[in-house]
């Protein structure tokens, strides 16, 4: 049997918010974005939180953020997610996915987030949670700051390529890999697994799990993580990037269901 990996999506599986709209506030403070710029995020994390989106939604949304990007001095931003990544990101993290976290490396397998955030805040995140490695959407920089265009593109069909490829690398065998997401939009990623979870699963989701016979699983316990798991390793690099489209769910829940892992 080959080397084997759980893939957790991160925004409303990792976390319950949106991983780059939940910066929008340290970077108003910063005078990277505008007042408007910042009602507007809090109206997106609603959406978020309470809606979900289809895929003309989240294709709208991509477009607006990573234009609103253009222009950012990359330093700039780094620095504001290093300096706010914990007091940002710990509140919002769920207790059940650590829990699994732990599970998944104590059973001897790697740990990979998956996500169209940008690549520069999903690593921060995924050291701070102790994962191996992380596959996200990546920007283009030009004179240390972001032209507003996009170089690799972690949603869709793209996050199935991407693990693909790394499966490849790392030589997994995905018939005995893990994989977790809340959103449609990750259904190819889920599929080229053997064992699928739907985590807080938006109503298309929660019916092709049911269609599949994949279990779900309902989280709902964010838990400061301080004290929880060891500090970020020195290898992270404290960055921001945009999301090049976001993972959306339904309503959070208020209990959880999780089937034991096997081996």
């Amino acid at each position: 049997m080959g080397r084997t990996a759980a893939f957790f999506d991160l925004d409303k599986t990792i976390i319950a918010r949106s991983s780059t709209l939940a910066f929008s506030r340290p970077l108003f403070a910063e005078g990277l974005l505008s007042r408007r710029a910042v009602l507007r995020s809090a109206y997106a994390q609603f959406v978020f939180a309470a809606n979900g989106a289809d895929h003309e939604q989240m294709e709208a949304m991509r477009g607006y953020l990573t234009e609103m990007v253009r222009g950012w001095d990359v330093q700039t931003v780094r620095q504001v997610v290093a300096e706010t990544l914990h007091e940002t990101i710990e509140p919002i993290v769920y207790a059940e996915a650590v829990d699994l976290i732990a599970e998944h490396h104590a059973a001897g397998r790697d740990v990979v987030i998956v996500s169209a955030s940008g690549r520069e805040v999903v690593e921060p995140i995924g050291a701070m949670l102790g994962v191996d490695r992380v596959i996200a959407t990546d920007l283009v920089i030009e004179d240390g700051r972001y032209t507003g265009e996009i170089l690799h593109y972690a949603y869709g069909d793209g996050k199935a390529e991407l693990i693909e490829d790394l499966a490849e690398t790392e030589g997994y065998d995905l018939a005995d890999c893990y994989a977790y997401s809340d959103s449609e939009t990750d259904i190819p990623m889920l599929r080229i697994v053997g064992h699928p979870f739907a985590v807080n699963p938006d109503k298309v989701l929660r019916e092709q799990a049911e269609a599949e016979g994949w279990p779900v699983l309902l989280f709902a316990r964010p838990v400061a993580l301080r004290g929880r798991l060891s500090s970020p390793t020195g290898k992270a690099v404290a960055a921001f990037g945009v999301a090049a489209g976001v993972s959306l769910a339904g309503a959070a829940v208020a209990s959880l269901m999780r089937r034991r892992l096997s081996g």
